[in-house]
């Protein structure tokens, strides 16, 4: 059974508008499940007196920032010195712009480090 083309495409589309279909049902009852789960947390909420702080649901800036508070790393100290006055301390991850240039221009980093 030999399909053309545009057979191949019109299957395609018919596919695409009913998994488009699919999805809004799909939304349509998470929505509907939803309502009603929020409802049932609220009246347990009301039928316990429960607050946020019992839920542990201090939320916001200020409990994101408490987790995610640490000691700072410590900035490696500069080995090298561009042309132009900028630093590099040659640790991990992408070269500056400055050392990519020089290299490619035939340089070496030795020609750069701060002695």
């Amino acid at each position: 059974m030999a399909s053309s083309l545009a057979d191949i495409n019109s299957q395609i589309q018919k596919h695409d508008e009913q998994i488009a279909q699919l999805r809004k049902q799909a939304e349509d009852l998470r929505n509907q499940e939803r309502a009603g789960v929020i409802e049932e947390v609220r009246r347990k909420i009301a039928e316990y007196g429960l607050t946020a702080s019992d839920l542990k649901l201090g939320g916001g800036r200020a409990a994101a920032t408490k987790r995610s508070a640490g000691p700072a790393a410590a900035k490696a100290a500069a080995k090298y010195r561009g042309p132009t006055g900028e630093t590099w301390s040659g640790g991990r991850g992408r070269k500056p712009r400055w050392v990519t240039e020089a290299l490619a221009a035939g340089k070496s980093l030795s020609d750069y480090e701060i002695k």
